[in-house]
């Protein structure tokens, strides 16, 4: 048991090193390109952030353990409301720009019901379905990209303007550390996990509903804690919403194309897809009652109790 809880703690450590270098190669390489500040920010740094979860569930569909793929999605989007939004609200109240309700909004609930129907009708996420995903998410980026040209008081993700002059030989090595990190990260921490839910008697989706969900959201709680802490409010929304977005569009997307993901433990289609769609409808009437376009500090710990709340139902 403690060998496994040390490949965890091992495991999380490399994914969060191999995500902050897989960003920062990321978006050097963008700058080499030529691509626009903003066009780096809502797609490059979300596809990156997004890098820890998707290895996560190859490794685990891979390696034969579907329920962690797809549990560790479904509980990494749940976390990234209740944990990482409700914490960030509890350090100062977030102000919601117009863009969240219009676009952002509506596109993350859309695509959680499109997953939740595509996995009850056969219990299967098919390579088809895999590609729609994946189409939504090219449809969603290229009208993402358009909104943010057109508008000119877009929050958009922080990008470091001294990457911009990052030699080829430090580009590359950051992209092989972060590679690297990930791939071993991701590795160690599914062995890891699936060996402490043999140990504790639950099933592998419990472990990827908590443990494995609140470690891959640790950089989204990172950069929204200190985003929080910096005054940068409108810019935590932002980041957790683009990447439940992405979590199920590319994670999910990908994953499915390469091994088709099986729904093996029934809890996580009758209870905890119902959390997940749960914590994506709430967050509207939460924005908009009783003070409009704030989150609070009253609004954060309701969102973080109900976590709370989720995560000790999981284990009961």
């Amino acid at each position: 048991m403690i060998q496994s809880i040390l490949f965890v703690v091992i495991g999380f450590v490399l994914l969060v090193v191999g995500g902050e270098y897989l960003v920062r190669s990321s978006v050097a390489l963008s700058f080499r390109l030529q691509l626009s500040k903003m066009v780096i920010g809502l797609t490059v740094v979300s596809f990156a952030t997004s890098a820890p979860e998707l290895l996560v569930s190859l490794q685990a569909a891979l390696g034969g353990s579907a329920d962690l793929s797809l549990s560790n999605v479904i509980g990494s989007n749940i976390a990234n409301i209740g944990l990482v939004l409700g914490i960030t609200a509890l350090i100062g109240p977030l102000v919601i720009d117009k863009d969240f309700y219009k676009f952002n909004w509506p596109v993350m609930v859309l695509l959680s019901f499109v997953l939740y129907v595509f996995l009850i009708n056969d219990g299967v996420l098919s390579r088809v379905e895999g590609l729609v995903l994946l189409g939504s998410l090219l449809v969603y980026l290229v009208l993402l990209i358009r909104r943010a040209r057109k508008a000119t008081d877009t929050a958009v993700e922080e990008v470091d303007d001294a990457l911009e002059k990052v030699s080829n030989f430090k580009m590359i090595i950051w992209l092989v550390i972060g590679g690297v990190a990930l791939y071993f990260g991701s590795e160690l921490l599914v062995t890891g996990a699936k060996d402490i839910a043999t140990t504790m008697g639950v099933s592998e989706a419990v472990i990827g509903l908590t443990m494995v969900a609140v470690g891959t959201s640790v950089p989204e709680l990172a950069a929204s804690v200190i985003a929080a802490l910096k005054k940068e409010k409108a810019i935590s929304l932002g980041n957790l919403i683009g990447s439940n977005i992405f979590n199920i569009a590319s994670v999910l997307g990908v994953t499915s194309l390469i091994q088709p993901i099986k729904v093996v433990d029934t809890r996580l289609m009758d209870i905890d897809v119902f959390w997940m769609l749960g914590f994506a409808m709430i967050l509207l009437p939460l924005a908009l009652v009783p003070k409009k376009m704030t989150l609070g500090r009253g609004k954060g710990f309701l969102i973080f109790a109900a976590y709370c709340v989720f995560v000790a139902l999981v284990f009961l």
